[in-house]
């Protein structure tokens, strides 16, 4: 799957989990899980509860996600 297939959703990281692992709300109000993207691993971007972010989820489970971007505030 291509990253043009990926649907992309704004939310807010609301918990951090154990394993590199983000709780991120939605803005339409679902809870999914999400990762960081290797590009933000990469460049060693810190992502901490509170922030906004890009989530891009595959339209085959819509439970987890890449995070691609955090919004400046």
């Amino acid at each position: 799957m291509s990253k043009e297939d990926l649907i992309r959703f704004d939310g807010k990281v609301s918990d951090l989990t154990g394993g590199g692992n983000y709780q991120i709300l939605l803005d339409n109000g679902v809870s999914i899980t999400a990762r960081l993207s290797g590009k933000m691993k990469k460049f060693k971007i810190k992502v901490l509860v509170g922030d906004r972010v890009t989530v891009a989820v595959s339209p085959y489970d819509p439970t987890h996600g890449l995070i691609t971007h955090r919004h400046k505030l």
